[in-house]
């Protein structure tokens, strides 16, 4: 058997392909057609054969399409053979608190849900059912980003509003990118040699969006996300938390509407709102050094939001054994790791600015006397994926 995972965005689709036993992926791929024009930029590698292409795709379906014909032409995907698919799905909310075999029922819960996540349960939705369309024998299986959080404790998740709130509408934490912390939780394990039921750590997955997890034997105890993928740090184009009292007096001094803060939350606030240059952390970080003083204030406050994040997360934990970086930004920001870490030494965090600078994932970059070690994990929510569609299709999984 081989498993397509598909991990869906507005305007892009990642993919991997996966035999039925190996934990590495034997393809992966990425389809960006976000400049428009009907066209896309296309790169697959196939172990170490990359290759990068434009690609007549504009939309999820001809990407999903592009994706699995050029799969099955270099032979990593066998068409004649059994295939499973896995697709990743941020939020599941209270009823799909598992992996699951996708049905109309499991589809259309996924679009209730879809106005608490709007960047991202729509793009899901599309990319499943072009899936489903191009390959309608094979079983497909929705992997939730909000499953890992499950046994959050209620006093973490019930928020300080009216409790009718949380009884009628159901407006509670979640928690998101748990996929990603789920798998960054084990993964410390194994580098420390240690059990997973006795390591307590604190997951960082920085990218478009953050979010950072306190894990305590191998369980979510508490997080930064919250009822939508907006809370906790600022992120690309995410305000991240911000005062509630300001949004009201946006829409009453300057008569915003509904939609007006949703773009402005969740489009135009974060890296992109605060530099003016870019949501890409890359492109700030190069303004920034380029002497842009809004670029270097938005850095600064990336910073404090995820050294603030881990602060608050450690008063979970009855100790810190270790502090996880992962994503785009957490595994190749050696400046953003030094800048998050220098706040830290109230925790007796300390890194190795050569190794910080110079290592590459999976490794530890603490100093010796660090009382907790700190750790560059690569992100690998694609193989997470896979593992849940062969517990789900085994009929293992939680």
């Amino acid at each position: 058997m081989s498993i397509l995972v598909i991990n869906a965005g507005s305007s892009s689709l990642k993919f991997s392909a996966f035999t039925a036993s190996e934990e590495d992926a034997c393809a992966t791929g990425l389809i960006d057609w976000g400049g428009g024009a009907g066209r896309a930029g296309c790169r697959v590698s196939v172990g170490a054969d990359e290759r990068v292409s434009d690609v007549d795709a504009e939309d999820h379906l001809a990407a999903t399409r592009v994706a699995v014909e050029t799969l099955s032409e270099r032979g990593a995907l066998r068409l004649n053979d059994e295939i499973a698919v896995g697709h990743r799905v941020v939020h599941g909310g209270t009823a799909l608190r598992d992996s699951t075999r996708i049905d109309e029922r499991v589809t259309r819960r996924i679009a209730e849900l879809s106005s608490v996540a709007p960047l991202h349960n729509p793009p899901a939705l599309r990319a499943i059912e072009a899936a489903r369309r191009l390959l309608p024998d094979a079983p497909h299986v929705a992997v939730f980003d909000t499953a890992f959080y499950r046994d959050l404790p209620r006093h973490r998740y019930v928020y300080p509003l009216p409790y009718a709130w949380y009884e009628e509408w159901g407006i509670r934490r979640f928690g998101f990118h748990g996929i990603s912390h789920e798998y960054c939780a084990a993964r410390a394990a194994e580098m420390l040699a240690r059990a997973p039921s006795g390591l307590n750590v604190i997951t960082c997955h920085l990218g478009a969006g953050c979010s950072a997890t306190a894990t305590a034997g191998g369980v979510a105890v508490a997080t930064s996300m919250g009822f939508t993928p907006l809370a906790g740090p600022m992120m690309g184009t995410r305000s991240g938390t911000v005062d509630p009292g300001i949004l009201l007096h946006a829409q009453r001094a300057h008569g915003l509407d509904v939609e007006d803060l949703d773009r402005a939350l969740n489009r135009e606030s974060g890296l992109l709102g605060v530099s003016g240059v870019s949501s890409d952390y890359r492109a700030v970080e190069a303004a920034a050094n380029a002497g842009s003083d809004r670029a270097r204030l938005a850095l600064d406050m990336y910073a404090e939001g995820v050294r603030g994040a881990i602060g608050s997360l450690a008063t979970t934990l009855d100790r810190l054994d270790a502090l996880a970086f992962t994503a785009g930004i957490g595994e190749n920001s050696a400046a953003l790791r030094a800048s998050v870490c220098d706040g830290l030494g109230t925790l007796g965090i300390g890194i190795d600015d050569a190794r910080n600078r110079e290592t590459q994932p999976d490794a530890d970059i603490a100093t010796a006397d660090s009382r907790a070690r700190v750790l560059l994990i690569r992100a690998r929510e694609d193989l997470m994926i896979a593992r849940e569609v062969r517990s789900v299709l085994a009929g293992t999984s939680s």
